[in-house]
């Protein structure tokens, strides 16, 4: 692929992943993601093959940035659900992505690879730590798994009528409550 092909391709991701995060697979329009790309539609769907297809792409690759960014340490599960939460500060249309993605993709059997990919390889390594005696065994490797990736996200999941009620916590309040959290959930058995 030559460099403008390749710059124009990236132009689209980046105009797509303003556009999904905005208004999800249903509302998104190929046209307005198009004019912010400064390409057109037949350059999307050379591309990407359908706005569904393009979605994928821009899903596949915040999951890959996300997975390659944060990479688990079950030794230290508090300050993973900390960087994890560092990471959705850094980029809140990550955890908008993930909502549309749940919202309108869940039950069509659509399974994105590196997702499947990285929660085996987490889960086996929360399981081995488990197996090490340095986690509890009271949830399974799966639940514990989960648990830790909703308190990193716990802040961009709330309501906006609950997230009145803790307006006053800042950032570095928000990320201690998660890693305190998670630290109370993996000191007992």
């Amino acid at each position: 692929m030559n460099r403008d092909a390749e710059a124009t391709r990236r132009r689209l991701l980046r105009a797509a992943t303003e556009e999904f995060a905005a208004y999800g697979i249903a509302g998104a329009r190929v046209d307005r993601i198009a004019a912010a790309a400064k390409s057109n539609k037949a350059q999307i769907y050379h591309y990407f093959g359908s706005k569904d297809g393009l979605f994928d792409a821009v899903f596949d690759a915040m999951c890959r940035e996300t997975v390659d960014a944060v990479p688990i340490d079950p030794a230290d599960l508090p300050e993973y659900a900390g960087r994890l939460f560092d990471s959705y500060e850094a980029r809140p249309w990550v955890q908008r992505l993930a909502t549309w993605y749940r919202l309108e993709r869940a039950g069509t059997g659509s399974l994105i690879p590196v997702v499947m990919e990285s929660n085996a390889a987490k889960i086996k390594a929360v399981a081995g730590a488990q197996r090490d005696g340095l986690l509890p065994t009271r949830f399974s490797a799966e639940e514990l798994l989960g648990l830790v990736l909703h308190l990193s996200g716990f802040w961009s999941a709330n309501t906006p009528e609950f997230d009145t009620r803790l307006a006053g916590n800042d950032t570095a309040r928000r990320r201690r409550v998660v890693t305190d959290a998670v630290a109370v959930l993996v000191a007992g058995s």
